[in-house]
């Protein structure tokens, strides 16, 4: 439970550990990496006081521990001379060699990206963090080990930086570690972070932990004595540890059990190092025998290995006295890739490249994870998958033919229709488990067999994204879900084009639509479309852009003096944007500083707030007469999601003589569409009869006329911000 510390090494100590596992290493080399890093950082200084090359052999004696290679160790020696001295690549390649130079490099420009600046530049960062990934995992490596120190060392940084660096380890470097296989550095990386950013909490743990101790004795000697007995009574050899879990690994626990220390049980791990795979589960049925086990908390990452190359058998049991304790069953070569993780890889034993046959080769183990996320464009939805994958576990279900898949924990059966196949994902309307029909939301678990049900013509539902957890099935939704909105705002924005162009007396051609792309600085007329239907430009605009003599601008302040009557002379005057009072309607203005009047609904509910300012009202009501239709009105608008209903209520709000000037779904479900309508209209009386027209639409569920006292002090943007819509270009 104590904070892990690392002595400082000199040159023959850092040897000496690299010796015992491979006498083979070029000793002189890492001497001048060594000599060469004294050097450059000479006179170079840490927040401690200590001199800065303490830092690089810390680093190295992390990465020797691991048994890494001869590259990595001199890289970590050197990993910050390019960046904070004056050597150069050049020098660093001449000297050490071109792969040692690359691998410097790497960790240089790793070290340069701000993955905890915001969310799109980190996601950005993130991407170049998973091409170096590509390149050399090792850069990783030297990166975790260099970020392990420093954590260890946070003391000497000013408060508000622990806390930035540790939220960043919390949030990047432990999630990578775990999702490389390396669980110890990510347990002190969590557990160090944890002592930073909630320290009292820490505290409240380990104070607990110590009164447990005084009340039960040592509970790990006692139950590691009893396992070495029952094991040695039949005959299996093995070693056995045992430790308590990190404080933070309690405090997670304790989170998500919603319990409290005294009431979590499963505080204590154990590990049983067997000579054999066979001696594994021998180990298992013997602890079986002897405790009591945790129903639904034993698996076998042995027969289902993680794709980091972790293997091992979980499992948790209880003692006549109820508590509870977590043990992991494995060989020593299963225990050396539990304990290194996709590093194992590098590992040298007796002077030659560790030939571990559960190591994962990390060509394959990166490839595989830049095959889930590289079909991503958006960066957003590339930050989304990558953090879905690095902080989940997994389960292992079958197909009905026996066949593996391997998902995070918590996945459904879409995610497991989508890991099978894209187009099985797409076109799943429903799923068997165990053969019997479950909803698309169940969690799956392990050892569950899945059949996905397909149907031809089937397409995702954006519901589909609150259903999926993994990365790989968000990412083929979404596009699935962008080809069908460019689709449907390519019909939406025909219907709107073609009432825009009949409503001046023109058609809505492919030539007009060739000539409004050109003079919009769009692509092609299905642009124009998609980009009208989604309200990135307006009607009017695209009508401008082709016949511009015959659109007239909608200046809601032209002609004043004879559109409001009750005004003094050149006072300006606004309608207001809450109630938006139309042309035969009862009307009151009031005064504001620097604006003139704002014109309001005799019954907009905005007025209540200026009922003791009298001085401010201002008598108004509207010029008689034939208005032109520029008066812009919001309706709310429920539509049946059928076929074709968009079109009609573009076309009969056309054949009203009204131009639809904006317009934003605001909810979608499976059966209907709600929209928010700007609508150019006349006056009152030519609302009234587009409310009914669209009223007497069988597919349209209701209509009305939307206000909101809320925006009587927003602008025209915030309004169109507030409701979604886009700024027309």
């Amino acid at each position: 439970m104590d904070d892990q510390t690392t002595d400082l090494m000199s040159p023959d100590a850092l040897l000496a550990t690299v010796r015992t596992y491979n006498p083979k290493t070029n000793e002189k080399l890492i001497h001048d990496a060594f000599a060469y890093g004294e050097r450059m950082h000479d006179g170079q200084f840490r927040h401690s006081g200590e001199p800065y090359f303490t830092h690089p052999i810390a680093v190295a004696g992390i990465l020797a521990d691991q048994k890494l290679d001869d590259a990595t160790l001199i890289t970590a020696l050197l990993h910050d001379t390019i960046e904070d001295t004056k050597s150069t690549y050049g020098e660093v390649s001449q000297m050490f060699g071109e792969d040692i130079a690359k691998l410097v490099d790497g960790v240089t420009k790793l070290t340069n990206l701000q993955l905890s600046s915001s969310e799109t530049k980190q996601a950005e960062n993130f991407r170049k963090l998973f091409v170096a990934m590509a390149k050399d995992l090792r850069v990783i490596l030297v990166k975790l080990a260099d970020r392990l120190h420093n954590m260890r060392t946070i003391k000497a940084m000013k408060p508000e930086k622990q806390v930035i660096k540790a939220r960043e380890t919390m949030d990047i470097y432990a999630p990578l570690a775990g999702r490389m296989g390396m669980h110890w550095m990510r347990e002190e990386l969590e557990d160090l972070a944890f002592k930073v950013l909630n320290p009292e909490g820490r505290a409240s743990i380990m104070r607990r932990f110590i009164r447990l101790q005084k009340e039960t004795g040592d509970v790990i000697h006692q139950i590691t004595g009893d396992m070495r007995k029952e094991l040695s009574e039949h005959k299996i050899e093995a070693q056995i540890f045992g430790r308590a879990k990190k404080p933070y690994s309690i405090w997670r626990k304790m989170q998500e059990k919603e319990q409290g220390f005294s009431r979590l049980s499963d505080i204590y791990g154990f590990r049983v190092i067997t000579q054999s795979e066979e001696d594994c589960y021998r180990a298992l049925g013997v602890i079986h025998q002897r405790w009591f086990a945790v129903p639904g908390r034993f698996k076998d990452y042995i027969s289902q290995p993680k794709t980091n190359g972790y293997r091992s058998i979980h499992t948790t049991v209880s003692g006549r006295d109820g508590k509870r304790v977590e043990v992991q069953i494995r060989t020593q070569q299963m225990h050396d890739v539990a304990e290194s993780g996709v590093a194992a890889h590098w590992s040298y034993r007796d002077g030659i490249r560790s030939q571990n046959p559960f190591a994962v080769d990390p060509v394959k183990w990166v490839a595989s994870l830049n095959e889930q996320f590289g079909a991503e464009d958006d960066h957003e939805d590339f930050l989304e998958a990558v953090k879905l994958e690095m902080y989940s576990d997994q389960v292992f279900c079958f197909t009905p033919k026996g066949e593996v898949v391997k998902l995070p924990r918590g996945a459904t059966p879409l995610d497991f229709a989508y890991a099978i196949h894209t187009r099985i994902g797409s076109a799943c309307v429903g799923a068997k488990v165990d053969g019997l029909r479950v909803p698309l939301w169940t969690r799956l678990k392990n050892g569950q067999s899945v059949e996905i049900v397909t149907a031809q013509g089937q397409q995702p539902q954006f519901t589909w994204l609150d259903i999926a957890a993994t990365g790989k099935a968000k990412s083929a939704i979404r596009r699935s879900l962008r080809e069908q909105d460019r689709e449907r705002f390519i019909k939406l924005g025909g219907e709107l084009a073609r009432a825009a162009f009949d409503n001046v007396g023109r058609k809505s051609t492919d030539k007009a639509l060739a000539i409004a792309a050109k003079n919009l600085r769009l692509g092609n007329v299905q642009d124009v479309l998609a980009e009208l239907g989604a309200s990135m430009v307006t009607a009017n605009e695209v009508v401008r852009a082709v016949y511009p003599e015959l659109v007239q601008e909608t200046d809601e302040n032209i002609d004043s003096a004879r559109a409001v009557i009750g005004l003094e002379n050149d006072q300006a005057h606004k309608r207001a944007l809450c109630c938006q009072p139309l042309p035969g309607e009862r009307i009151v203005g009031i005064t504001e500083r620097g604006r003139g009047v704002v014109v309001h609904a005799i019954d907009c509910q905005a007025l209540s707030q200026f009922e003791d300012q009298n001085q401010r009202w201002v008598d108004l009501h509207w010029q008689a007469g034939t208005h032109p239709p520029i008066h812009s009105a919001r309706l709310d608008v429920t539509i049946g999601n059928d076929a074709g209903v968009m079109g009609r209520i573009c076309t009969l709000i056309g054949e009203q003589g009204a131009n639809i000037s904006d317009l934003a779904f605001t909810d979608r479900k499976p059966d209907f569409y709600r929209l928010l309508l700007s609508v150019d209209l006349r006056d009152a009386e030519h609302l009234h009869s587009i409310i009914s027209v669209l009223s007497a639409e069988d597919d349209v569920a209701e209509v009305a006329r939307h206000q909101n006292p809320n925006d009587a002090d927003k602008s025209v943007t915030e309004i169109g911000s507030h409701l979604g819509f886009q700024t027309p270009r």
